[in-house]
């Protein structure tokens, strides 16, 4: 067995003996585990809270990562007892008979702060540039640029006897939509960033490929009044009942770009790029359509994605939002080589910024299908919570601090 670790600035180190400890009984648990899978794998997905292939995986790297920092709920230890064993509860309302939502990320805590973080296991021989772009963006000179929204990559892990995989340590993130927009300041902000993030990346010479809505996140903690469950957001982390949060406009969250799997990083010499196309979670983009045999700037179409974001998650189902229209309408255009640069977007979404008025700014946003009752209450409560902010001068646009 090979007695070094990586960590995440790359050096190698020596293995603690609770590590080698550690690494032996994943070997053991690795090999009780295969028998399982081979003989109730597929009829045991089946039953309610029955463990998926996929954290079977996990399980069986809980003592690993024990040893390394990381703990995994009580539902991945090797010594777990379903909780509704033996009782009257049903199965679904009991924490640990939720399974993962994505097979290759898992949660943890990281046992020195207590801090939330998710683990995302990653292939090399299928995303080799993954790690590497991560952290780049991690590099001293760009780590603390506060033009960078690329989701901080906090370790490196190499798993024992796979050498094909690595774990990637991050800030556990919610979905950038998870809690409803109050206002058009608090999406001013968000688009904010999301456009200067991905100004940043396309200044390093780094193109996403795939920035489509679910590779934006943001980090939601301060959100929250209680930690919330990993799986169902919804719910407080102990599953005792629902999880309040705040609004975006009294605690301001940071988004992050995730998922730098189809990611590319450019020599600084080479000004446009090629790439074949390669289909990412949105395949609307016009210019693969018709040319899948054609190398292209991949720079265009990571302006097209998010474009394409702001048209489906505010342009399309929210009121109020045709001050971007022509903004957004340039972005998506069909011809590539006619979509503005990441710096002129960010050029005229400032200029557009400037010309909204606090009226505007702290009005509340309302979806297009918002029936009668729901649009009084909310209205309502909104008014409530404007007031409020009028009176402590709290700002219209929620601007993050840097």
């Amino acid at each position: 067995m090979n007695n070094t670790a990586t960590s995440s600035k790359g050096k190698r180190t020596a293995k603690t003996k609770a590590e080698i400890k550690a690494e032996q009984a994943v070997a053991r648990e690795r090999d009780r585990a295969q028998k399982e899978i081979a003989a109730f794998g597929k009829e045991r997905d089946r039953r309610p809270g029955a463990f998926s292939d996929d954290e079977i995986w996990w399980r069986r790297q809980y003592e690993w990562l024990k040893a390394l920092g990381y703990l995994l709920r009580p539902r991945y230890a090797p010594d777990w007892v379903p909780s509704w064993e033996g009782s009257k509860r049903r199965v679904m309302d009991c924490e640990d008979s939720r399974r993962l939502r994505f097979g290759q990320v898992m949660d943890a805590t990281r046992v020195a702060d207590g801090l939330y973080v998710s683990l995302k296991m990653v292939k090399k021989s299928e995303h080799p540039h993954e790690v590497e772009i991560g952290q780049y963006f991690m590099s001293e000179n760009l780590s603390s640029d506060p033009k960078n929204y690329c989701v901080p990559f906090l370790d490196v892990l190499s798993v024992p006897d796979e050498s094909d995989i690595q774990i990637i340590v991050m800030p556990l993130l919610l979905p950038f939509t998870n809690i409803s927009f109050d206002t058009f300041g608090e999406v001013v902000e968000c688009l904010r960033q999301l456009f200067e993030g991905l100004r940043f990346m396309h200044n390093n010479h780094v193109a996403h490929r795939d920035c489509m809505r679910m590779n934006i996140m943001m980090d939601a903690k301060d959100l929250y009044a209680e930690p919330y469950h990993p799986v169902i957001l919804h719910m407080k982390r102990d599953f005792s009942g629902y999880v309040s949060h705040y609004t975006r406009t009294q605690r301001p969250p940071k988004y992050y770009f995730i998922d730098f799997g189809l990611s590319r990083r450019y020599d600084a010499s080479e000004e446009t790029p090629l790439e074949y196309p390669i289909f990412g979670g949105d395949k609307s983009v016009p210019e693969f359509q018709s040319n899948v045999d054609v190398p292209m700037n991949p720079f265009p179409t990571d302006i097209y994605y998010l474009g394409n974001v702001v048209r489906e998650q505010f342009l399309n189902t929210k009121k109020g939002f045709e001050f971007l229209k022509p903004l957004i309408d340039d972005m998506i255009q069909d011809d590539p080589h006619k979509r503005p640069t990441m710096e002129a977007v960010v050029e005229r979404f400032e200029s557009i910024r400037q010309q909204l008025s606090t009226w505007k700014l702290r009005s509340r946003v309302i979806s297009k299908d918002e029936g009668l009752f729901m649009n009084l209450y909310r209205g309502i409560t909104h008014w409530s919570r404007r007031i409020g902010f009028i009176v402590k001068r709290t700002p219209a646009i929620p601007r993050l601090r840097d």
